[in-house]
């Protein structure tokens, strides 16, 4: 007999989001390689500026996802303030073409 109920339904949410959530570690890597090239080969603020939004989207739909399998609500001040420390090094990065 096939498992119903709440119980197989938050299980198989959990699992969804799960999957969903590591389907986007491979363009996570692909933003951080682009970072690391956009920031030591080429300084180009424009690039920089694409990949650290994507990345930061890309971020913010990993947690979504896992907070919806996980069924809690997907809104939280805490992910915009965790976004804050990984922002100022950017900044701090960029400083120097930024000032001249």
């Amino acid at each position: 007999m096939a498992d119903s109920g709440p119980e197989a339904e938050r299980r198989g949410r959990a699992l969804i989001g799960v999957v969903a959530a590591s389907a986007l570690a491979y363009p996570l890597v692909v933003c951080a390689v682009q970072l690391g090239f956009a920031q030591v080969l080429t300084v180009d603020v424009a690039v920089i500026v694409v990949w650290l939004t994507v990345a930061v989207l890309c971020s913010m739909a990993v947690v979504a996802v896992l907070r919806w399998g996980a069924a809690l609500p997907v809104r939280s001040p805490w992910l915009l303030l965790g976004l804050a420390p990984p922002a100022l090094y950017e900044l701090w990065l960029l400083w120097p073409r930024l000032a001249s």
